[in-house]
């Protein structure tokens, strides 16, 4: 008791209560405007009903133009699930299986034969993460999958997983080879025509998209325009563009059988491996508050996207941004806001000074999370995350506002756990190694 009162003078910061969740979503959202400078738009609905639906900040920079809940954004990997769903329809039609090679498509692509759809969808392929470098230049297509094809696996394919962007990508090639539609096409006929989705497409690099956010890439200076991003070949992983209600349509979508039957969506809703990867989708991740949750977040230069649905509560929330605002984070408060949980609001943090001796008694691991001091800094896992005091015990991340750590101390004297805040939300973790 006496540690929140503490908290709550010594910091004039909102704690909510379990009242009106509509007013205390918008009221975190306009302290991430106020703080964190969010540029976006935001829609959180339980049972169809809409909780918060607000846009924030600027479309367009030079032309002063506002965002609004009708602005199209870039979705980054929250493109994933829509390959995945594009796969499993042709799998549905008999066009291709599930253990298809690669071979049977790309039979030049290395490894191909050693590489099936399923380890594509569930990033178990061995497949480096990306080509990030290939795709700010303006290289042609075939050139591109010349170029890709030289990227060493990180693993042999099937023996565990890891995230990859390029598993995707081959995706929606096949895509485009079975179906003998560009991959734009085959998604406006198979899926976004039929849900209704007539504000969502894939990005190319020729057509003029009305009420689409120009990118905006946060550097120390300040914001800078988004570098140019090849997108005639930057799919599959990333490259469709939608609106906050064309999403929720989707999530409605997904609840049917309009789109997929019951068999592929629960091919696709099941986690696959140890890192609960589904096919386009992550599986009740760590930030699920102990409810049911299928997931994807994005981030591309720019653009930062989140896409979350708790199934069992029927609650949807998305969050779409333009200017490399967390998006990630600002949807983990949020839906804690929305189950009744207490969260913090964003504040301006300010370091004081304080007497380093102290760090030495805050190091040492905490589950996962380790405090090191270095050079009489304090750090959080490594030596590029910087812990800066805003009070004796209270320090926030140099990286990241949002993510606060506050070391408590037992009767013994000893510091033996700490409250790590991420977007928010509060979470007590106890220390495990001296």
């Amino acid at each position: 008791m006496k540690l929140c009162l503490t908290i709550i003078m010594l910091f004039p910061i909102l704690i909510f209560g379990q009242k009106d969740i509509s007013t205390n979503l918008a009221k975190y959202m306009q302290a991430q405007v106020d703080v964190n400078n969010f540029s976006g738009t935001v829609l959180v609905t339980k049972n169809g009903s809409v909780l918060l639906k607000k846009s924030y900040g600027l479309a367009d920079y030079e032309w002063n133009i506002k965002n609004t809940v009708n602005t199209k954004f870039q979705l980054a990997s929250v493109t994933k699930q829509f390959t995945a769903a594009a796969i499993l329809l042709l799998v549905e039609k008999g066009k291709l299986s599930l253990n298809d090679h690669l071979s049977d498509f790309f039979p030049d692509y290395p490894k191909s034969d050693s590489v099936t759809i399923h380890m594509l969808l569930a990033h178990s392929s061995g497949l480096a993460l990306g080509f990030k470098d290939l795709a700010l230049t303006t290289i042609s297509v075939d050139s591109a999958y010349s170029e890709i094809k030289k990227i060493p696996y990180d693993f042999s394919p099937g023996t565990k997983s890891e995230y990859s962007n390029i598993g995707y990508y081959l995706l929606a090639k096949i895509i485009e080879k079975v179906s003998g539609q560009t991959y734009a096409a085959f998604l406006k006929e198979n899926i976004f025509e039929k849900v209704g989705m007539n504000n969502t497409g894939v990005s190319n690099n020729d057509s003029i998209v009305s009420e689409k956010a120009k990118v905006y890439c946060r550097t120390e200076k300040g914001f800078i325009q988004n570098p140019y991003i090849n997108w005639g070949f930057n799919i599959g992983h990333d490259g469709v563009y939608s609106t906050v209600e064309d999403l929720a349509l989707w999530d409605n979508a997904l609840y049917g059988t309009t789109i997929l039957s019951a068999e592929m969506k629960k091919r696709m809703f099941t986690p696959h491996n140890s890192e609960n990867w589904g096919y386009g989708f992550i599986i009740n991740p760590f930030y699920n508050h102990g409810h049911q949750l299928i997931a994807h977040d994005g981030g591309f230069f720019g653009t930062m996207t989140s896409f979350n649905r708790f199934t069992d509560d029927k609650l949807f929330v998305t969050v779409l941004s333009n200017n490399e605002s967390q998006s990630y984070i600002i949807a983990y408060g949020l839906s804690a806001i929305s189950f009744q949980k207490d969260v913090e609001l964003p504040y301006k943090h300010s370091q004081i000074k304080i007497d380093t001796l102290l760090y030495d008694q805050f190091t040492g691991k905490y589950g996962e999370i380790e405090i090191i001091k270095t050079d009489g800094k304090l750090y959080y896992n490594s030596s590029e995350m910087e812990l800066l005091p805003e009070s004796k015990l209270k320090f926030f991340r140099a990286d990241n506002n949002d993510r606060t750590i506050e070391f408590i101390q037992d009767k013994s004297g000893s510091y033996s756990s700490l409250i790590l805040t991420k977007g928010g939300v509060k979470e007590i973790i106890k220390r495990t190694i001296q």
